[in-house]
This record gives structure tokens, sequence and C-alpha cells, in this order.
């Protein structure tokens, strides 16, 4: 399947940001809960350049875009981060 340019770029990101995220904290193993609490303040924070870029000042909107960008790969690349953890067989739950 061939992808668009701007596929491409998205997709790219995210795969940056997960090598990024390994070189930081290494392979992640947590329970369900701790990576939905995880990924939720990454949306969180997604939301906030969301608002920035909706009410912040009009000069500095590429720059807001930018960081919702930014934002979103981070998103991307937490839910890519669960999935493996997942894909590894590697959940677990404390008792």
């Amino acid at each position: 399947m061939m992808r668009s340019p701007v596929e491409n770029r998205a997709l790219g990101a995210v795969l940056m940001e997960r090598e990024r995220q390994d070189k930081k904290w290494g392979v992640q193993e947590h329970d369900p809960c701790t990576w939905m609490t995880i990924l939720g303040e990454e949306v969180g924070e997604a939301c906030q350049e969301a608002l920035r870029e909706k009410f912040g000042d009009v000069k500095l909107v590429r720059q807001y875009e930018k960081a919702l960008y930014k934002e979103l790969s981070q998103v991307a690349a937490v839910a890519v981060a669960a999935m493996e953890c997942l894909d590894r067989d590697k959940w677990w739950r404390e008792v």
C-alpha cells in the first residue's frame, strides 16, 4: 500500500518518538491501568496545546501547532508502546 507524504510524516514522527521513549526509559512493562494513566497524561498535554492554539496569542499559532503535533506523536507512541507490551504478553497486575 502506497502511503501519502502526510501519512509517512505522521507515522515517521510516531516511530521517532517510540525510539526516543525507549532510549529514555528502556522497554516499559506496565499494567493496563498504568499504561492508561500515562496515555491520559499525554492526551491531557495534547488538549492543553489545542486550547493554546484556539485561545492563545494569534502570533504564536504556528508554534502552538508544532507543539500539538509533537504531543499527538507522544500520544500515539505511548499507545503503540502499550500495544507492544500486550504483544510481549508482559501485562501484569499488582495484587
